[in-house]
């Protein structure tokens, strides 16, 4: 082979080289951006999920207070609302004790 073929070869090697070195480069900032980029995703959700979870349990203890207010509201309506009487009209507005009990129970 001639020095000139030889050195053709090197010159285009070198250049292939310096090709590949910049294409890693480009997929190692891509690599760094995604990385990035998913830190941050992570950290995001890790707060959306303790939020949906503050809002889960006030949205619950607001909808138990509000199932308690229509309890009451049917019971002094004059209704029971105990499982063995439900709906039954309570007779002269009698306390009953099993209603109560559902009314005040923690």
């Amino acid at each position: 082979m001639a020095k000139k073929d030889l050195f053709d070869a090197f010159d285009g090697f070198s250049q292939n080289l310096m090709v590949t070195l910049a294409e890693i480069e480009a997929i190692k900032k891509q690599v760094q951006d995604l990385v990035e980029e998913n830190t941050q995703l992570r950290l995001e959700n890790s707060k959306l999920r303790e939020r949906l979870t503050q809002v889960s349990e006030q949205h619950a203890e607001k909808n138990q207070h509000q199932a308690k207010q229509h309890l009451d509201t049917i019971y002094e309506d004059g209704f029971h609302i105990c499982t063995d009487f439900y709906g039954q009209r309570r007779e002269n507005d009698e306390q009953c004790a099993f209603c109560l009990e559902l009314l005040y129970r923690e």
